[in-house]
């Protein structure tokens, strides 16, 4: 069914730039965001968090973001992470290319960008800094924004955290604070062939890497492309014998839809076994739930109607898990309600504020 969605208002300023907000290193990114920051208490650190695959956040801002809007003025998140941005990055043709900044340099690219500043110079938006990863075209991408009163101690792109270098396609986005570290990934769909099966494979093997050697607990969120469980899909049966124009791998775990192969599954076990991780939101909600338990809907017409799957998460670390006061998704059955024009809906994580360790008691003075 067509839903209609009222445009993006032309008028608001366009944002500011700010510095990077790296505090005492050359690894931060370019910042592009309005500007100021907001006072915070001392320490302070994000506890409300928000993941969404816009599947093209330009097509969101000039169709959904209205409805977007007021879901996130409801929701209140102190960041938002989003995958599958889909807008080229700054650079001239043939020339490299700048991730972390907007392609300007057209008169399409120019209008596009004008788009983005006004739909983020509007509230609720307006209250976050933004930091870009971006893909060379109009593919992948991710975007973090971070309530301004909240300051970060480092921002990077790369799985190693050595430097300002971007993954391919703009993947990932690292945000370090005092006593977390949060992960936004875009995972590379395993694809129906040999080579997309090789590409995610060596994924998963630096990301059970990164999350072995991680130094301090991990909140882990983002588009991971795959369903660990078979709760975790609306059509086992369905996705399991899944083929692509009759093409059957060599390798019977790559059998089936990507996304619910056997190898990607057993895969993301590893990791979070091996980097003591918790799936958040099954750690809460033990049962299937067929109308509100998955977080992409396939296409509204033919095969995939009503075939769903969970395949964006709040990973936590083991440390975290009792701070965890919810983790929602906000997707309502196969017409895509709470989809805000995207083919995943957003889902949500709160936690509760740390607990302070106490202070040894010191022994009294004798008198």
């Amino acid at each position: 069914m067509k839903r209609f969605f009222q445009p993006v208002p032309k008028d608001g300023s366009p944002a500011k730039r700010r510095p990077a907000a790296a505090a005492d290193s050359g690894d931060g990114p370019t910042e592009t965001g309005a500007g100021g920051k907001e006072e915070g208490s001392p320490g302070e650190e994000p506890r409300k968090f928000l993941t969404w695959n816009a599947n093209s956040l330009l097509l969101r801002m000039k169709s959904d973001w209205p409805a977007f809007s007021q879901f996130i003025s409801r929701v209140d998140p102190d960041v938002i992470c989003v995958q599958e941005v889909r807008m080229p990055a700054a650079g001239s043709k043939g020339a490299p290319k700048n991730p972390s900044e907007l392609k300007d340099d057209t008169s399409s690219s120019r209008d596009e960008k004008q788009v983005v500043l006004r739909a983020l110079s509007s509230p609720p938006f307006k209250d976050y800094r933004v930091w870009w990863s971006l893909s060379d075209s109009k593919y992948a991408g991710t975007a973090m924004f971070i309530k301004k009163k909240f300051e970060p101690k480092k921002v990077y792109f790369n799985l190693d955290r050595t430097s300002s270098k971007h993954e391919t396609d703009g993947r990932v986005i690292i945000v370090e604070f005092e006593s977390f570290l949060l992960l936004n990934t875009y995972a590379p769909n395993n694809g129906w062939e040999e080579k997309s099966f090789q590409r995610r494979r060596k994924w998963d093997k630096r990301m059970l890497e990164f999350v072995q050697n991680v130094d301090k607990p991990l909140i882990w969120c983002g588009d991971l492309n795959v369903s660990h469980e078979e709760i975790d899909v609306s059509h086992p049966d369905f996705f399991s014998s899944a083929k692509l124009n009759g093409y059957t791998p060599p390798n019977k775990e790559d059998y089936g839809q990507p996304g619910f192969t056997l190898a990607e599954r057993r895969r993301l076990d590893n990791i979070l076994s091996q980097g003591k991780l918790v799936d958040a939101y099954r750690n809460l909600h033990k049962e299937k739930d067929m109308d509100g338990g998955f977080s992409w809907s396939g296409h509204p017409i033919g095969k995939y109607r009503g075939k769903r799957m969970r395949i964006d998460y709040f990973i936590v670390s083991e440390q975290l898990k009792d701070r965890i006061i919810s983790c929602e998704m906000y997707g309502r059955g196969i017409e895509l309600d709470g989809f805000y024009g995207s083919d995943h809906c957003p889902v949500s994580l709160e936690l509760s504020k740390a607990v302070a360790a106490e202070a040894p008691e010191l022994p009294q003075a004798s008198t």
